[in-house]
């Protein structure tokens, strides 16, 4: 069979329904306008994604007997609230806490020195001074490439400034707006969708619970997880509580890769403030108790719903998409995967036998 029979025996059993080209133009075209206008839309790509965590609280309310109207500004007013509560509370003490850490980072890195020269001077055999010596240059190139990029952010942080407040006003006024004229924004998008329209609809039906319920669970993995290291960290008297309980909630944003990379900053604060001590151990016990909890019952009663994906593909997901969109890359990256694989197994295969048996036919002719 020649490349050209493959090729179009392909195209009639994949493309041959309207419906499924007309997806895929439209998944072209949706791709398209994150990758090209991303940074430029990124206030509503923003704001639609708040929009569309914060709407199962308003159906609830709805459900409940409460009217639309008051049920919006409920939950919108619980919102900013809660956004001013970061902003003006857990906002300060991380910043505080990162300048802490990074005018402390050379005695951490003099303590670390001389933590190296014990290990050689203990097992002379294992360690060399060369091996010492190159160790403690890469870290201290390191350690100025940190305070660089820490002193950038802050000659920039000027600049990021009318970011941010452009963030805090239009933000909030997309989400109030997306929220009360929900229907009517609905109604238009799919006003510009033809009428013959099964496809996309059954594959936004079983999309559309499961991306919900994997992103709030999302959000409710990373506050549980974050206020538990909060907690842990401050009753072994940690330093950085606050930095440390933040990164460790976010890294939950990356499975299997996550918990692994927030390790390394919690055992060197533990190390460098408690010594390689009992109290050591202890933290980084308490912190592995914290991560198998996570992983063994907190995810499968947030996630039990969720479509399972191979861990194979669960990373792949994460490096290309976070790799193209970053954070929000990222935090989509198995909603996306799983769009794709709603996407292989619900595509139109209408005409697959007659297909298959045109392609059996021409194998038999040559």
């Amino acid at each position: 069979m020649t490349l050209r029979k493959l090729l179009k025996n392909w195209i009639e059993r994949y493309f041959s329904d309207e419906e499924a080209v007309i997806l895929l133009v439209v998944l072209i075209l949706g791709f398209a306008a994150v990758i090209w206008f991303g940074r430029m839309l990124a206030p509503f790509f923003t704001a639609l994604v708040i929009a569309f965590l914060l709407q199962g609280a308003v159906n609830w309310l709805m459900r409940i007997g409460i009217p639309k109207m008051l049920a919006v500004m409920v939950v919108f007013l619980g919102f900013v609230g809660l956004l001013m509560a970061v902003a003006l509370l857990l906002m300060p003490l991380i910043w505080n806490q990162l300048v802490s850490l990074v005018q402390e980072a050379p005695r951490m890195f003099a303590s670390g020195q001389q933590l190296l020269d014990d290990i050689q001077e203990r097992y002379p055999h294992l360690v060399t001074p060369d091996q010492i010596q190159n160790w403690i240059d890469v870290a201290g190139r390191e350690l100025t490439q940190v305070g660089q990029r820490a002193l950038t952010l802050s000659l920039a942080s000027l600049g990021n400034l009318m970011d941010l407040i452009i963030y805090l006003v239009l933000v909030p006024i997309l989400v109030f707006f997306m929220l009360k004229d929900s229907d009517r924004l609905v109604g238009f998008m799919l006003s510009l969708l033809p009428q013959k329209r099964t496809l996309m609809s059954r594959i936004w039906q079983e999309m559309d619970d499961q991306i919900a319920n994997y992103v709030r669970g999302k959000f409710i993995e990373i506050f549980i997880v974050g206020c538990a290291a909060f907690l842990t960290f401050g009753y072994f008297g940690l330093p950085y509580t606050a930095l440390l309980a933040v990164m460790v909630g976010f890294s939950v944003l990356v499975p299997y890769i996550g918990a692994a990379v927030a390790t390394l900053p919690v055992a060197a604060v533990a190390g460098f403030h408690f010594g390689m001590g009992d109290q050591f151990v202890y933290v980084l016990i308490a912190y592995g108790v914290l991560q198998a909890l996570d992983g063994n019952v907190l995810v499968p009663i947030l996630f039990s719903e969720a479509v399972n994906l191979h861990p194979v593909s669960i990373i792949l997901a994460v490096l290309f998409f976070g790799g193209i969109w970053g954070f929000w890359g990222i935090f989509f990256a198995i909603p996306l995967a799983t769009l794709l694989k709603a996407l292989v197994y619900a595509w139109p295969r209408g005409i697959k036998h007659r297909g298959d048996q045109k392609a059996r036919e021409a194998l038999a002719e040559e």
